[in-house]
């Protein structure tokens, strides 16, 4: 009979696959070098298969570490969520809180239901919207926080993160090579006129609007079809898609920070505890921007 996987060896092996790298991944642990490499070899011994290559400048994933990669996410997880429910006070009472499309389906979705589910008492009431709409509903008092991009640098706030916004294509399509260009543009859009569309004339490459939408989730299925190129955050770029970078002629659209905002009229001990989850949800993209 296998013995049971260890979940301190599944974050081990998680901090190391994460930061390509057993000494990065130490630092993140708060443990040495040698103990996480022996946490590795353990949990290595314990699956019979080896989940690391050793590279000249750190580590990459195995056939076998790939495959194990989702399952350990999931058991680190969940095992975070049960001792959350346990150990937190439950907290009651109504949260408004307004989120970026972008965020709806990466970033925010499991934490979003966990934290429903650790809170039975508080009646947590989502806004999917663009910057601007958020704003307004926080001026209007019709939330009570939002998580808002600030591509110009002036908004106050707390900063989550840097969220560089970026030009993506299918891998498997390729539009990027056609002339014109297919590109997918959010309609009655300032920051996509200013910014996004201004960043391909900027270069000199010719494109056309081959599909327009209002939310984010529209660019990610014009993407994933190969209908079209489109400006997507860095964090968020679909399975089967890649960043067009410099080298491909293609300029990082903007730097967006991605910043938290407060209803100033007040506060309570369900809108500290959604802050948190909010700050919590994206400390890996901090932790791993340039």
């Amino acid at each position: 009979m296998q013995p049971p996987l260890d979940s301190d060896l599944m974050r081990s092996f998680l901090a190391v696959a994460d930061t390509g790298s057993v000494t990065a991944a130490a630092g993140r642990l708060g443990r040495t070098q040698s103990a996480v490499s022996l946490q590795v070899k353990r949990l290595e011994d314990s699956l019979g298969q080896p989940l690391f290559a050793r590279q000249a400048r750190g580590v990459e994933l195995t056939p076998r570490g790939a495959q194990l990669l989702p399952y350990a996410r999931r058991i680190v997880a969940l095992l975070e969520e049960a001792a959350l429910a346990v150990r937190e006070k439950p907290l009651t009472g109504p949260v408004r809180v307004g989120i970026p499309d972008e965020y709806s389906a990466t970033v925010l979705h499991r934490a979003l239901a966990a934290f429903d589910e650790r809170h039975e008492g508080v009646e947590v009431t989502i806004r999917c919207d663009h910057s601007e709409g958020q704003m307004r509903a926080l001026g209007e008092d019709d939330l009570d926080l939002a998580v808002i991009y600030d591509w110009s640098y002036v908004e106050e706030g707390e900063v989550l993160c840097i969220d560089p916004t970026v030009w993506v294509t299918s891998t498997a399509h390729v539009q990027h090579l056609r002339n014109p260009v297919p590109v997918g543009v959010y309609f009655r859009s300032d920051w996509c006129r200013d910014f996004a569309e201004e960043s391909l004339n900027r270069m000199g490459i010719g494109w056309r609007a081959a599909w327009s939408c209002d939310m984010a989730g529209g660019l990610r299925a014009a993407v994933i079809n190969g209908i079209a190129i489109a400006p997507l955050s860095r964090s968020t770029i679909p399975p089967g898609c890649r960043e067009l970078t410099p080298a491909d002629g293609y300029p990082i659209v903007d730097s967006a920070r991605v910043v938290l905002r407060r209803n100033p009229r007040g506060t309570s001990e369900a809108i500290e505890g959604m802050a948190q989850m909010l700050r919590d949800a994206f400390r890996p993209l901090a932790e791993t921007a340039p």
